[in-house]
Parts: structure tokens; C-alpha cells; sequence
């Protein structure tokens, strides 16, 4: 990660903090309980440096200055983006209960119906709060094969008229590459000017975990039946 960013970083933490979004900087002296004496005047508030070096103590007008990070423009475009890669993962699962012989398979698509319905709701909720744009479900999922490990129109008609193991195989190896296509997505994201605002981060690690977890997973599958 660039040196800059991660200044910029930690300085974010440092004004959620104030914003009193995060907490874990601030350091009591000591209550009127302890030896010493102390209370509300010995809370200090204590930006993280850069690894390797020392935090700085800020003055109470610098913490005041400091406000929450607001969403990007970048932040923005990954979650309207995120609603298009998520809804063809839940196109292709829910191709799997009529068309693999397996057990084990369906059960998978399953929890990756709920997991991406409910970061769906979660994002869609995000830009609505925001006053953003909700993309249309229904538009043309062309326009969106650039993103990365979006599967083709080829790919997915193969991905249809598919059956049996030759389906299996063919599903797993597409929904890795779709999650995995996911996740660069999101070090993207944190690579620009995104990902600093506390929510649009919590969001964009909570799909990087799930997908990675399924990546795991689906992994496995194949492993299984080679």
C-alpha cells in the first residue's frame, strides 16, 4: 500500500474516532478514582502514525477539526457495480438446484443466494441513504462483462444448456472466478480513493470475507471431483 494512503488511513481512523464511529485512540489518564487524580480533562486523543512510527497526540482544536471521512464518488461506482456482479452470481445459482446430480452443490448455492441477497439489501441501502442511484436490476448485464470475473454471454449460455457433472464442473469454476473477480473489486476500491467513509469499508470487507470464505469452498468442490 503507498505510504500516502496509509497516512491518509490512519487519519481517517483517527477522525471516525472523534466522530465517535470507532473507538480504541483514546487514551484516559486516569478517573478521579485512580492514584493521581484525573477525570474528563486527561482524555487525549492520539492520531496513529504510519508503521513504524509514533502516533501524534492531537490538540483538542485538531480533533475538533476532524470529521468523519464521507463516501467517494469511487465508493459510489463500487457499490452500484457491486449490485450488478452480485445479481448474475445469484442468476447462476440459481441454475444449480435443476441441473447438478449432486447433494452437496445445491446447499452451496444456497448460502450464496443469502449471502448476496442480503449484501444486495445492504448496499442498496447504502446508496440510498446516500442519495445515489439505484442501478436497475433488469438492465442489459452486458454492459457489465468488463467488470472483473464477469462471466460471458458465451459462458453463460454454455453455463445453461449444461447438465449433470459437466454443469458442476462448469459452475464451480465460473462462481470462483466471479468471486474472486469480486474481491479485486474491492482492493480496487481501497487502491483509489475509496473505502475510507467507516460504512462503505465495513461493506467492502464484509463481501471480501464472504467471498473468500466461498472461494474456500467451491474450491474444495473441484478438488473433489477431479
Amino acid at each position: 500500500m503507498p505510504r500516502s494512503r496509509q497516512i491518509t488511513i490512519a487519519v481517517a481512523a483517527a477522525a471516525a474516532l472523534v466522530a465517535g464511529i470507532v473507538t480504541g485512540f483514546v487514551v484516559n489518564g486516569g478517573s478521579g478514582d485512580d492514584a493521581g487524580g484525573g477525570g474528563d480533562d486527561d482524555v487525549r486523543t492520539v492520531q496513529p502514525g504510519a508503521p513504524g512510527e509514533e502516533g501524534r497526540e492531537l490538540t483538542d482544536d485538531e480533533a475538533a477539526a476532524i470529521g468523519s471521512p464521507e463516501h467517494t464518488a469511487a465508493d459510489t461506482a463500487f457499490m452500484q457495480d457491486m449490485i450488478a456482479h452480485h445479481q448474475q452470481a445469484l442468476d447462476m445459482a440459481s441454475l444449480v438446484a435443476d441441473r447438478t446430480g449432486r447433494d452437496d452443490l445445491p446447499l452451496l448455492a444456497e448460502r450464496i443466494i443469502e449471502s448476496q441477497e442480503a449484501e444486495i439489501e445492504l448496499i442498496e441501502q447504502w446508496l440510498t441513504d446516500r442519495d445515489e442511484e439505484i442501478p436497475d436490476e433488469a438492465a442489459d448485464h452486458e454492459e457489465h462483462e468488463g467488470m472483473p470475473g464477469m462471466a460471458t454471454a458465451d459462458q453463460l449460455d454454455d453455463l445453461g444448456a449444461a447438465e449433470g457433472t459437466a454443469f458442476d464442473r462448469l459452475f464451480l469454476e465460473l462462481m470462483i472466478a466471479h468471486h474472486q473477480g469480486a474481491v479485486t473489486m474491492v482492493t480496487d476500491l481501497y487502491a483509489g480513493d475509496g473505502g475510507l467513509e467507516p460504512a462503505a469499508d465495513s461493506l467492502a470487507r464484509g463481501i471480501e470475507a464472504d467471498q473468500n470464505i466461498e472461494i474456500r469452498r467451491m474450491q474444495d468442490l473441484l478438488e473433489s471431483m477431479a
